[in-house]
């Protein structure tokens, strides 16, 4: 990607985070990132597709960070889910204005866009749903109800970004130490 087609991601991820989707007009973007506003057609066909860029990339990126944090076989299942439930918020705290648009937006896609943002969201909770699944097989875990427990796990995780900022009392590191503690005891046998 270009200079210009950075600029405009970024001017587009803090224009939607700050005024939401629709509250945001592709002059707004073009303005942030410095260009005129015919400059974002140029490399955007929409400000949807300048969404989707934004939720792809957040999507991808999670969704690797996931896999690799499960990926070591000889890891026991408590240590790959403390990783796991720690990176992940850990990822929502550092990257909080994306995961601000990547996890509150998606309802503005187009549904082909929906469709794979949501491809990915399903890759990434199958990850947590079987290690919290193995767990309880194994007796680590305890959950009356896996799917609810990692709805409930992701809920903590991915809301991060609804309310942190780099002027809470928390840092990323104390978000991600806390969120993974609470998710260890709620899943403790």
């Amino acid at each position: 990607m270009n200079d210009t087609g950075a600029r405009l991601i970024e001017a587009a991820t803090e224009a939607f985070a700050s005024r939401g989707f629709h509250g945001t007009t592709t002059r707004d973007i073009a303005e942030r990132a410095g260009v005129t506003p015919g400059a974002v057609y140029v490399h955007h066909k929409s400000k949807e597709d300048l969404l989707y860029a934004i939720s792809a990339r957040g999507h991808d990126n999670v969704l690797r960070l996931v896999r690799d944090c499960v990926a070591d076989g000889s890891q026991p299942t408590t240590e790959k889910m403390r990783h796991l439930v720690r990176e992940f918020a850990r990822w929502q705290a550092s990257h909080h204005t994306s995961a601000r648009i990547v996890n509150y937006e998606l309802r503005f896609l187009g549904p082909e866009h929906f469709a794979s943002a949501q491809e990915n969201r399903r890759q990434i909770q199958a990850i947590f749903r079987n290690l919290v699944a193995q767990g309880c097989e194994e007796g680590t875990f305890s959950s009356d109800d896996v799917d609810f427990t990692v709805v409930a796990i992701f809920s903590l995780c991915i809301d991060i970004g609804r309310w942190y900022s780099q002027k809470s009392h928390w840092s990323v590191d104390e978000v991600a130490d806390n969120i993974c503690s609470l998710v260890m005891k709620m899943l403790q046998p």
